[in-house]
């Protein structure tokens, strides 16, 4: 499909129209147009859809897109006006594309949800089945409200951890441009002092000569080296092997290990609250959970509990005696299945672990402080030890 900007005159009206529309072909654009009335005049190529834009967008965007349609659905507006005044209320560009793609869509006879599938980079599985779940009961409105919250609480709660993460990467960098600079700029002048002196230099600070005396002579090896490595790794991680490796070591990291299996329940739980409470039948449901959550191993439980569903099992004794699913989901959906209210709780389950995360994150901080202090103390004390001493030696000496 490929992505045109088109001038034309509506018959109905004699207005002028400069908009986009998405077809196969310049004369397949044409024929959409002149089915809606509209003579075009000037028809010009801007590029392919599938979310290839130019610029990036943001979970920001999104969620600003579909609360701003969601309020004008419930408003009663007709949905094609409604996107067409979001996306002249849209600042980005991107979003603006693609936006108004979904209205040449729509304009040629597709649902808002086939639409939106459209772009998958845009908007995952779980946005396109609440929408396809909203046209289906008619609760179109209620569905994208309930999608932007979701959205906004799985983005707060990658923002805290993304936040918890800072101050440690900063103290890290910091170690290392002092261990760079105490060795780069203090070693050498150490080693030239005994060297015009005849001295032997200590075991520590020999250590240190030789780590230096090799980086700089092999640098231009060294460093490509650690980028191969790097690509490599990420190579790896994206193969189903390594990425299903990758997030078994995220589940059993010492110390952030709890911080993963709270995270993927929360967002396991608020997926499915937001699914059921719209219509989404279980098992489909349970699918898109899945696959939403982020890690494969909890997703392969998740869709080992489908399969007990599917053979008439409770869903509570699917989810049960799972090594990654923590024991409060089980619980809170049996009493969901004996009220009746299943989504409720899921939401309540969503609550809770989203709150445990943030006291997580708060505990995690707590640790990483005093460790990483601690590191940076024995490093820096090491190489300060291993440049004075030969110093003391030579003053000793000297006198």
């Amino acid at each position: 499909m490929l992505t045109f900007s088109y001038k034309a005159r509506d018959k109905k009206t004699g207005k002028v129209i400069n908009s986009t529309i998405q077809a196969e072909s310049e004369a397949a654009a044409a024929r959409i147009l002149m089915a809606q009335s509209i003579v075009p005049t000037e028809i010009n190529v801007m590029g392919r859809n599938e979310g290839s834009f130019g610029g990036r967008i943001k979970t920001k965007d999104r969620v600003i897109f579909t609360r701003q349609l969601a309020t004008m659905l419930n408003a009663g507006l007709p949905l094609t006006q409604s996107l067409t005044t979001v996306a002249e209320q849209t600042a980005n560009r991107s979003m603006k594309q693609v936006v108004m793609g979904i209205v040449s869509s729509i304009s040629a006879g597709a649902t808002l949800g086939d639409s939106f599938a459209k772009y998958p980079k845009v908007f995952n599985n779980v946005y396109i089945a609440l929408v396809h779940a909203g046209e289906a009961s008619g609760t179109l409105d209620k569905s994208l409200q309930r999608l932007a919250d979701q959205q906004e609480h799985d983005a707060d709660m990658m923002s805290k951890i993304r936040g918890a993460m800072v101050y440690p990467a900063i103290v890290l960098a910091v170690i290392i441009a002092v261990i760079v600079f105490m060795m780069v700029m203090l070693v050498p002048q150490v080693k030239s002092l005994y060297s015009d002196m005849g001295k032997e230099l200590p075991m520590q600070t020999l250590i240190l000569v030789a780590i230096v005396d090799f980086f700089g002579q092999w640098w231009f090896i060294i460093i490509p080296a650690m980028i191969g490595m790097i690509v490599l790794l990420r190579w790896w991680i994206m193969t189903d092997s390594g990425r299903k490796t990758w997030d078994t070591i995220k589940l059993n990291m010492p110390l952030f290990s709890p911080l993963f299996r709270k995270m993927y329940m929360a967002r396991f739980s608020r997926t499915s609250e937001t699914l059921l409470s719209s219509g989404v039948p279980l098992l489909e449901e349970l699918k898109i959970g899945a696959d939403s959550v982020g890690n494969v191993v909890v997703r392969e439980e998740i869709l080992q509990a489908s399969a007990k569903v599917k053979n008439g099992k409770p869903l509570s004794e699917g989810l049960s005696d799972k090594d990654y699913i923590l024991p409060f989901v089980p619980q809170m959906v049996k009493i969901g299945e004996q009220s009746g209210g299943i989504d409720t709780m899921f939401g309540k389950v969503a609550d809770y672990y989203e709150k445990e995360v943030d006291n997580t994150i708060k505990s995690i901080q707590t640790l990483i402080e005093p460790i990483l202090m601690v590191v940076m103390a024995f490093m820096i004390g090491f190489i300060v030890i291993a440049i004075l001493l030969p110093i003391y030696g030579l003053a000793d000496t000297t006198g």
